[in-house]
């Protein structure tokens, strides 16, 4: 019999493929066996681990516990010596402060000297219980400055607008000021406030005296006129 040729030519392939896949597994086991010589699987047991370290360490017999009272004087020893510690702390801090103490000097309230006033001064005037009081005139800095005190004695708090202070000269001129320091509001028994009242000195050219005029906001039932305010330089 003759044999095909397509039958022959695959068997000559099969072999040719069995041949080399052996001869490349041959190569391949060679191969990673040559690159792992040397290299051993590491020991995972437990026991091994336990068995090796009492043989690395021939002295470590055991684990020794402390029994309950040793325990409890460590305890309060330790106790003892944070609380003798802090107490020494807190005595030093006393004696700093009795020490700091002693060398401060009294201090002497300061003396309240009183104002020398100018002659003429105060002009007041008062309304409803409330007082406006004018101290001194003073020219500083191209202004003229009126230095003023207000005090509210009545039975109600009173608010003010300095918007609504007039002053006029002695002509019956009205001159533009601004205040300074004086409150927006005089409570009822309340302290004495003081401020200023600043008018420029280029619209006193001959002036000799000025007056002042101011109501509350907005009942507008105070009247606080200060008039004939000498201003004479």
């Amino acid at each position: 019999m003759k044999l095909n040729s397509t039958v022959l030519l695959t068997l000559i392939l099969l072999t040719l493929m069995l041949g080399a896949g052996s001869v490349s597994a041959f190569l391949g086991f060679n191969l990673g066996s040559s690159a792992l010589k040397g290299i051993t699987t590491p020991d995972g047991r437990p026991a091994t681990k336990f068995a090796s370290n009492k043989t690395n360490n021939p002295q470590q017999t055991g684990v020794t516990l402390l029994k309950e009272q040793e325990i409890l004087k460590i305890v309060k020893a330790r106790i003892e010596g944070k609380t003798k510690a802090a107490r020494s702390e807190n005595l030093e801090e006393d004696d700093e402060e009795t020490n700091s103490s002693k060398q401060k000097p009294e201090e002497k309230p300061p003396e309240v000297t009183e104002e020398k006033l100018q002659p003429g001064f105060p002009i007041t005037a008062q309304s409803e219980g409330v007082t406006l009081s004018v101290q001194s005139a003073r020219y500083s800095g191209g202004d003229l400055l009126l230095k003023v005190k207000m005090q509210n004695k009545g039975t109600d708090s009173v608010r003010f607008l300095y918007s609504f202070l007039d002053v006029t000269d002695d002509k019956g001129r009205t001159l533009s000021a601004s205040t300074e320091g004086l409150p927006a509001e005089l409570p009822l028994n309340g302290p004495t406030f003081s401020g200023t009242v600043s008018i420029p000195t280029a619209l006193l050219d001959d002036v000799k005296k000025v007056s002042l005029a101011l109501t509350d906001y907005p009942a507008q039932k105070l009247k606080l006129e200060v008039s004939d305010i000498p201003i004479d330089r």
